[in-house]
């Protein structure tokens, strides 16, 4: 059903018929906000812990899915830098799935092509999560097919304020003048520099905002929301988002 903001929201279970979306308009960038391991795990009377151990399977499955529909990066919001706020031992999980994650999936992603990257604020993070990301993205920095971004110890507030403060420097240092400031400065000056604005966010878990991510990339962005929790997300949601947002007409503040 389409809500009054006019955001496409997925209700139900998932099971949703879907055709294979159109090959000439697959969007080049998709983010995707894993929301709601913890309350598919109450759900089924199990430990939240157990959501967010299922919640690896459907990064798996999101990952394989966007590399059949030639998605070129994919980004996942997989810790904020409000997160921490959470109790001790599920920071400690948490902190645990990006090793636990790939120690079971990188020789797969290596044999796809697949490129993995980190954007994050990595002074507060573990050593293990840190080796993990960084054997991940040596071992893969070289392959050429989908990236996948993983946001972690991300939020966008902190992002935008330290690229200020790195232009504030630049002006003081006299490198540049303040009117010389432009907004591929500050885009390229963001932990995505170089990468394209997310064409397409995903949310699920049937909460209905932004949680601090990526907010000056996805300005433009097509939203589609799901009330399905992340461990429910697969290939058929995936495929159900960008069909949606091939429907849809980019005007960008213009006219079509």
């Amino acid at each position: 059903m389409k809500n009054v903001f006019g955001f496409w929201r997925k209700k139900g279970n998932g099971s949703v018929s879907v055709s294979v979306p159109d090959s000439d308009n697959i969007p080049k960038h998709v983010a995707i906000i894993m929301d709601g391991n913890g309350r598919w795990a109450r759900k089924l009377g199990l430990p939240r812990i157990v959501g967010h151990r299922n919640g690896m399977k459907a990064v798996k499955r999101a990952t394989i899915a966007a590399d059949e529909l030639g998605i070129s990066v994919l980004t996942l919001y997989a810790f904020s830098t409000e997160n921490w706020k959470r109790p001790k031992d599920e920071v400690d999980f948490l902190m645990s799935l990006p090793q636990e994650f790939l120690a079971l999936e990188l020789e797969e992603l290596i044999q796809k092509n697949v490129q993995v990257r980190m954007m994050g604020h990595t002074e507060e993070l573990p050593e293990h999560t840190i080796s993990a990301m960084e054997e991940a993205i040596e071992r893969t920095k070289n392959n050429t097919g989908l990236i996948l971004n993983f946001a972690l110890n991300y939020g966008s507030h902190r992002e935008i304020t330290e690229c200020v403060k790195e232009l504030a420097r630049d002006v003081k240092d006299g490198k540049i003048q303040p009117e010389e400031i432009t907004q591929d400065m500050i885009g390229s000056g963001l932990l995505t520099g170089g990468l394209p604005d997310p064409d397409l966010l995903i949310r699920t878990g049937g909460e209905l905002r932004l949680s601090n991510f990526m907010l000056w990339q996805t300005a433009y962005s097509e939203l589609w929301f799901t009330d399905l929790y992340w461990p429910e997300f697969g290939r058929e949601q995936l495929f159900a988002a960008v069909t949606e947002y091939q429907r849809r007409t980019r005007r960008y503040g213009g006219l079509s």
